[in-house]
């Protein structure tokens, strides 16, 4: 799944902030520059009107990006900055605050421009806009995404432009509706998705060369490896960068186990079993093609289960709908292909089964998929619990895995269940 997909269903399934105990790094390059953070968001220079927008997305207080990013992102004089955090930690209502606090609404030209990869992530942002924004009445919002038509010499009155590279270059020079000498703050989210897609740097490294020099430049990220650095120091100058550590995934924290079966009907065996001797709320099984999640699903339904499927053949938004029925407890099984094993958050979640292991190619264990298969029971610290049900020909690859990762994965009995329920005690 294209990492822009991943992102745009972490925006859609994240209605509240995660926590996270990751650390918070500073790195500063002007030592005249203040650094100072907030626990309210009374503390900082808001109007009356963007604070109630603020408590009425649900935020009662900063999350740690926000503690350190708003206060220099509302600075006077504007600071750069490149704050990067992993998605749902408030990095996009972060940046809305600084747009709808810097537009001035008695002047009718655009002011503040974002640039997001996606036109699905460009509407995205618009709707934290819109919320946030809800009371400021007059700072009215425009896209430039596909679709949205202008004729040249279209005057622009909104004070917010969100848009994607493509369609913004468009504005800007071939309608020349956009005049970029005017934007007084400049906000690159997704920036790690931005550089890894194919034309979207250069066409946003144009955009920011016509920039005014005093325009304040603010850049996102879910990660900061070498890519993004390099991206940065190419279109910010001496920026503060504000780090939440990436969260690194872990099997300390989560119990393994593998069962051996004959076959697919014994592996749903097996499940069965296991279903009926825990008490699982919420429980992801992962399989390696879409006709094996159609028949599990099919089999479980028939068996009275409340099961929900996820496959690369929903759209995004489709995918992201099951995923917050699952989140809200609608569904308490979700079947997924590896679409689902990576950057998607569901903090119930404690058991994840793997309806087979996950192999490559030349069927050897995929080792980076079963970890952030088995991550998704571990998140944030939590503890966690991991089945494998394996066919005889495939304890191997098993094996394979405990020596990888230097850990241990306990063979249990399919059919014992007293076993099953000292395990679930």
């Amino acid at each position: 799944v294209p990492l822009a997909e991943l992102s745009l269903m972490n925006k859609l399934i994240h209605t509240s902030l995660v926590e996270s105990d990751q650390h918070v790094e500073i790195l500063q390059r002007d030592p005249s520059s203040p650094l100072f953070s907030v626990k309210t968001f009374e503390e900082l220079p808001l109007t009356r009107e963007l604070l109630r927008g603020v408590y009425m997305m649900g935020f009662n207080r900063p999350s740690k990006i926000q503690e350190q990013a708003l206060p220099l992102m509302l600075a006077y004089p504007p600071q750069n900055l490149i704050a990067q955090s992993q998605s749902g930690t408030g990095k996009t209502a972060a940046f809305v605050l600084a747009m709808l606090s810097r537009a001035n609404a008695n002047e009718k030209y655009p002011q503040c421009l974002c640039l997001a990869p996606t036109y699905e992530l460009a509407l995205q942002i618009g709707q934290v806009v819109r919320t946030i924004g809800k009371f400021c009445t007059d700072i009215k919002v425009n896209y430039a995404v596909r679709g949205n038509r202008v004729l040249k010499g279209m005057v622009l009155e909104e004070q917010i432009i969100i848009g994607t590279p493509g369609t913004t270059l468009d504005w800007c020079f071939k309608q020349r509706i956009l005049d970029l000498t005017k934007i007084s703050l400049f906000v690159l989210d997704e920036a790690d998705i931005m550089i890894d897609t194919q034309g979207l740097s250069c066409q946003s490294i144009r955009i920011h060369r016509a920039l005014p020099t005093s325009c304040q430049v603010l850049l996102f990220s879910a990660t900061f490896k070498e890519p993004v650095r390099a991206f940065a120091e190419r279109i910010i100058p001496d920026p503060i960068v504000i780090k939440l550590r990436e969260e690194e995934l872990t099997l300390s924290n989560i119990r393994q186990y593998f069962m051996v079966c004959r076959n697919a009907e014994e592996q749903y065996k097996a499940l069965c079993n296991l279903y009926g001797s825990f008490t699982i709320g919420q429980v992801m099984i992962f399989c390696q093609t879409r006709r094996l999640v159609d028949w599990l699903s099919q089999k479980m339904s028939q068996d009275g289960h409340q099961v929900a499927t996820l496959t690369a053949e929903l759209t995004v938004v489709q995918r992201a709908s099951v995923i917050q029925r699952f989140r809200e407890g609608k569904e308490k099984v979700l079947i997924a292909t590896n679409v689902c094993a990576r950057g998607i958050d569901v903090q119930q979640v404690t058991t994840v089964v793997n309806f087979g292991l996950p192999r490559d190619v030349e069927g050897e264990p995929d080792f980076e998929t079963y970890l952030h298969r088995i991550g998704r029971a571990g998140r944030f610290g939590h503890r966690g619990i991991a089945f494998s049900m394996v066919e005889n020909e495939t304890v191997e690859l098993v094996h394979k895995i405990e020596e990888h990762f230097q850990t241990t994965i306990k063979q249990l009995d399919p059919y014992d269940m007293d076993e099953l329920e000292r395990l679930a005690a």
